[in-house]
């Protein structure tokens, strides 16, 4: 391909007297070139365009195109077999890009004015990130505002609309203004139906940007370049904060993930323009929307049954009601606390735990403490289980044969194997597991009769135990005193029953 200005040069050279195979040697072209340039005498030469070898019809081949539900190969195929057409499909391909059929043309980006308080941008994205020993998937939420690139980033394990209407108030109540539109993408939690500028918000989601004085705005479908500021500050996420640093929890990541957005890039340097988010947020304030710090915080209600021990359940814990009656109760649960009303009144309110806290069970601070504990409460056994798995071989397989049940018959078992192992000597209760494991035996009562059974054999002595001498001086022991005495009649029986068989016990199975 030939430069463009060549044929000025050429005119100029042949003007000083320069030959046409001279400047055909120098600019290594023909020379019949070079005598063409000549003869256009300054003109510019006219582009040749290419004439295709074989025409297709414009309106059969939109005809084909509808038929064929936009598929250019099915298109290919039905010209060559019904139509005679010797094509191929790389023609297909390039016809039906010329007429637009398919894919929309590529057009040039739209630059948008950075004005003061005029835009806010939040978006979402996925990490797996280092909690502690182990890696967790975590979502990062991050609100950014267009013209000053002020940040306010928080994590969480699960996002939902609930949580997102508690980062914008957290997020705007820490800013104290907003911008009067925030860009987003098209995302369920706040569009109902629709895309781009056609989208109709979800009514929970606009009232809750009207009452803060913004409104939500979806960007058009596959343009996220719209928000292009929120966009580069995940990247910044990715290669600034994330890097190097080490989080015990989320309570930890959100701590340095506050102190690395609200302080460390909100006094840093932004881009070729060497911006101060700082400094600009000032100059934008007066822009802004006053965002009213009486708004009550987002809430969700929950309406929920109380036990017969005063306990109501709220995500995988357990919450004291003060009173007597079993009234049904309203929980109303707060991004960091819930409160708890009865019959109109406030009954009680407790700071949420970590969000990874199951089945706990908590009582008012300064108040005494519950007679029992929830009815429905789940007391998993897997650390009485690992801590069993150590104690050798032989425990180890008794309780992958024994623990082959689920539910609360394993739970059952395992408890009482760790109460049985914490109750007896090492020699005793690696014996009756070897029993057990032999003649395949689960049943609770019948692992308490071998170690009876072994006890009797063997003569073995149980462990001393220390008194304290000051025991009866306690105030628990005072107590004690006007309690009924503890019936220990059925374990007395058990150790005077005569062993019938001192190789045999009821209840055990032999298998040959």
């Amino acid at each position: 391909m030939l430069e463009p200005n060549l044929h000025k040069t050429v005119l100029l050279l042949h003007q000083e007297g320069l030959s046409a195979r001279e400047m055909a040697r120098r600019f290594g072209c023909h020379h019949k070139t070079i005598l063409r340039l000549i003869a256009l005498n300054g003109a510019p030469a006219a582009v040749r365009s290419r004439r295709p070898k074989i025409t297709i019809g414009e309106e059969l081949l939109r005809e084909l195109y509808a038929q064929c539900q936009g598929r250019a190969q099915r298109v290919t195929e039905k010209l060559v077999e019904e139509h005679k057409i010797q094509v191929s499909y790389p023609t297909v391909a390039r016809r039906l890009r010329e007429l637009q059929l398919g894919t929309p043309p590529k057009t040039r980006c739209d630059r948008v004015p950075d004005s003061p308080g005029a835009e806010m941008q939040h978006d979402t994205s996925v990490y797996r990130v280092l909690l502690g020993e182990r890696k967790e998937s975590v979502i990062a939420s991050l609100l950014y505002l267009r013209y000053s690139k002020r940040r306010y980033l928080k994590f969480y394990r699960h996002f939902n609309r609930f949580r997102m209407k508690c980062f914008f108030h957290e997020a705007l109540a820490f800013w104290g203004y907003a911008a009067k539109e925030c860009i987003i993408d098209n995302t369920n939690l706040a569009r109902l139906r629709g895309t781009g500028a056609t989208a109709l918000i979800v009514p929970e989601m606009a009232c809750f940007a009207k009452a803060r004085g913004f409104v939500f705005r979806c960007h058009a479908l596959g343009h996220p370049n719209r928000k292009a500021g929120e966009e580069r500050s995940f990247y910044t996420v990715e290669t600034n904060f994330l890097p190097g640093r080490t989080f015990q929890s989320m309570e930890d990541l959100n701590r340095q993930a506050l102190e690395w957005a609200t302080v460390r890039m909100h006094y840093r340097p932004v881009g070729k323009s060497r911006l101060i988010p700082a400094q600009a947020f000032e100059h934008e304030r007066q822009c802004l929307i006053r965002v009213p710090e009486q708004l009550c915080p987002p809430y969700l209600e929950l309406p929920r049954a109380v036990d017969q021990y005063g306990f109501a359940a709220c995500h995988g814990n357990y919450y004291w009601v003060p009173g007597e009656d079993r009234q049904p109760v309203k929980v109303l649960l707060y991004d960091r606390r819930l409160e708890i009303y009865s019959h109109g009144q406030l009954a009680a309110a407790y700071p949420l735990p970590p969000e990874e806290t199951r089945g706990q069970w908590f009582s008012p601070p300064g108040q005494p403490q519950p007679p029992h504990q929830p009815r429905n409460r789940k007391r998993p056994t897997q650390n009485e289980e690992q801590q069993l798995r150590t104690l050798g071989k032989n425990v180890e397989a008794y309780l992958d044969f024994a623990l082959q049940c689920k539910g609360v018959e394993r739970h059952r078992l395992v408890r009482m194997l760790f109460t049985l192992w914490r109750q007896t000597i090492p020699p005793l209760f690696e014996k009756v597991v070897a029993r057990a494991l032999r003649f395949r035996i689960t049943d609770p009562a019948t692992l308490e009769r071998i170690a009876v059974l072994q006890l009797n054999q063997e003569g073995l002595l149980l462990p001393s135990v220390f008194v304290d001498a000051g025991l009866q001086e306690r105030r628990s022991y005072q107590e004690g005193l006007w309690t009924d005495k503890p019936d220990f009649s059925p374990y007395e029986r058990l150790l005077e029953e005569p062993a019938q068989d001192q190789h045999s016990i009821p209840g055990e199975q032999k298998h040959g």
